[in-house]
């Protein structure tokens, strides 16, 4: 589980919520160690605005299932990133195919860069938002500052996702 890229460790159900809900996009998912099972783990999933939790189980006979929607036959894979190529296809007991993994790289330069964001534009004095004709030079820089970051955030983005 280690070596997977989706796999944020021992995060709360609601920090796992939270991260993929500021992600916002259907699909998006992560991985975390289950707070209530032992040696379990659960795949969280983004679908119109709620988050489902799927459990990923290790059975002693080495193969990884999900638990996924009644009438679905679980289906046992020799490692857990078979299991989550499968997850990726339609129709798999899901609510929605997996299409954006979440790793725990990328939310912490997400976090970062969100945060040096909101001290700059504090410490430049520009409000969150500008509406007239010819933003003022605080705001000019900062718009700079913004398209910095998101172009920094996009490659570490594509990076993480070539991971996987």
């Amino acid at each position: 589980m280690e070596q997977l890229s989706v796999y944020h460790r021992a995060i709360s159900k609601e920090e796992g919520e939270r991260r993929l809900a500021q992600d916002g996009r259907d699909g998006s998912y992560l991985i975390r160690n289950s707070e209530t099972m032992p040696g379990v783990y659960c795949l969280c999933v983004l679908c119109r605005g709620f988050v489902y939790t799927y459990r990923l189980r290790l059975n002693a006979g080495g193969s990884w299932t999900a638990d996924t929607a009644d009438g679905v036959e679980k289906r046992p894979f020799r490692n857990i990133a078979n299991l989550i190529a499968a997850l990726q296809k339609p129709d798999q007991g899901i609510a929605t195919p997996l299409y954006f993994p979440i790793t725990p790289d990328r939310w912490s330069v997400a976090q970062r860069i969100r945060t040096e964001v909101t001290e700059t534009r504090q410490t430049m004095n520009v409000p969150a938002t500008y509406s007239g004709p010819n933003p003022p030079n605080d705001q000019q820089r900062y718009g700079k500052i913004m398209l910095r970051y998101k172009i920094q955030y996009h490659k570490v983005e594509e990076k993480a996702a070539s991971k996987f």
